[in-house]
């Protein structure tokens, strides 16, 4: 089986957020404006990113 993963950029910043939104991307791995993380292409990562996709990018693969 494949296992297929998620890329992640930040690219708007964590300035003036609710803490859970801070908290959300601090646990995908993202701290900084520019920063990229791969992650499992699973139902919790999907989650995360829904939480704060308008400060995210996501490329799949």
């Amino acid at each position: 089986m494949e296992n297929k993963t998620i890329t992640i950029k930040l690219v708007r910043s964590l300035l003036g957020r609710s803490a859970k939104q801070i908290a959300t991307a601090k646990s995908l791995g993202l701290t900084k404006i520019g920063h990229i993380t791969v992650q499992p292409d699973n139902a919790q990562t999907r989650g995360k990113i829904a939480k704060i996709s308008h400060m995210v990018e996501v490329v799949e693969g």
